[in-house]
């Protein structure tokens, strides 16, 4: 059996590989299940359709139900353009803080979850822990489906499942879910002194953008539930962030493109923003078509996440909740807005919570850090995850 590597060692393995969703993450996951196997542990593939990417899962301790997973994404975002001040695939220590691309967004946690494998295995464990690792999560979360699928249908279903999301380890019950659709409008090009003989993309396009504004102001005025009321903001949001097309400020333009994204608070459905948008595309496509049958409305759905929905424990949920903050002492009620593979889990019927070390400012960001107190409060975290699997 090979010789166990600390976290901060097991941090410098991961950074090394650049895992940008873009590109393979196989050579992380070849080095993962190469480590876990030298320890006697068995971890399982679930491929992509191009078996270009893979997830890895991986169970320690006994075949029980009530165990714990700790849940980690393995890539990454790129570092194009960005100004870093150091080597993004390498791990470098300065002033308190572990500098590389993903050492906060989150394979500071992976490295900690696969640290405590070792520790795991000379436990008496009476539960189970495990590993999950994902690719895909900066993409939509949409590939960890396939995973949880068939760590339902294989392992003993686990108690609690931790995301390990940075949080500055405090306990986060809800995030919200979202959705995002490419949008291509295909209208008639004729002369701008000819305007109403044409369609113009960019027009009807504008027509689109001006429903999430009103879609916006709508929410923002209505009361919130007693759930969105946590959220910042507490409403679910429509956003436009790119727009493209034309060709020439006197043609009407044939083309234009944009993409728009839902963020929806718990509560509210993310298959009905869906239905509303696709409903207000479909009255403006017959619309441009009165004017020339072969104008068109393209929509391509890039992701679709469900929120992370605060559990109770007198819906029998909450047991993720109640672990995370009788191990972090943290009562207080943390919502977020960006999305994770939780609500993946949660929608399996995992009791799901994020917690883990960073700060999510921090993700994405040149110069992307870990703070090394962080650090180590997410491995003391752990510890005490592993110390509850024997109890």
């Amino acid at each position: 059996m090979q010789q166990s590597l600390s976290a901060r060692a097991i941090l410098e393995r991961l950074v090394a590989f650049p895992t940008v969703s873009r590109d393979s993450n196989l050579a992380l996951i070849d080095w993962v299940e190469a480590y876990l196997d030298g320890l006697g542990v068995t971890a399982e593939r679930v491929w992509s359709a191009d078996r270009g990417k893979a997830h890895l899962f991986a169970h320690v301790g006994p075949a029980a139900p009530g165990g714990t997973v700790l849940s980690a994404h393995t890539d990454v975002v790129p570092v194009d353009g960005q100004p870093w001040s150091t080597d993004p695939w390498q791990v470098t220590e300065a002033g308190g803080r572990l500098y590389g691309r993903g050492t906060c967004d989150m394979k500071g946690f992976a490295a900690l979850a696969l640290a405590a494998v070792p520790k795991a295995l000379t436990a008496p464990l009476k539960r189970p822990l495990q590993i999950a690792l994902s690719y895909d999560e900066e993409v939509g979360c949409v590939a960890v489906l396939d995973m949880i699928e068939v760590m339902a249908g294989k392992l003993p279903r686990a108690g609690a499942v931790i995301v390990g999301e940075p949080s500055m380890m405090r306990v986060v019950t809800g995030h919200k879910g979202a959705t995002g659709y490419e949008v291509e409008v295909r209208g008639h090009e004729v002369h701008s002194s000819l305007l109403h003989c044409g369609v113009s993309a960019v027009m009807e396009a504008a027509r689109l953008i001006d429903w999430a504004n009103r879609q916006n102001a709508e929410s923002a005025a209505a009361a919130p539930s007693p759930v969105a009321v946590a959220f910042d903001p507490p409403w679910t949001s429509v956003h436009v962030g790119r727009v493209q097309g034309g060709t020439a400020g006197n043609i009407t333009a044939g083309r234009c493109r944009f993409c728009i994204e839902f963020r929806v608070v718990p509560g509210e459905r993310v298959e009905d923003w869906e239905a509303a948008f696709e409903t207000e595309v479909a009255r403006v496509e017959r619309e441009m078509q009165a004017r020339h049958p072969d104008c068109r409305i393209i929509l391509e759905k890039y992701y679709a996440l469900p929120p992370l929905q605060p559990e109770t424990a007198a819906s029998g949920g909450a047991a993720a909740e109640a672990l995370a903050r009788r191990i972090t002492g943290d009562n207080g009620t943390h919502v977020v807005s960006y999305g994770t593979e939780g609500g993946q889990f949660q929608r399996f019927g995992f009791s799901t919570v994020i917690c883990g070390p960073g700060d999510i400012a921090q993700a994405h960001q040149p110069d992307e850090y870990l703070s090394l107190e962080q650090f180590a409060a997410g491995d003391r975290f752990l510890d005490r995850v592993v110390h509850s699997l024997t109890e």
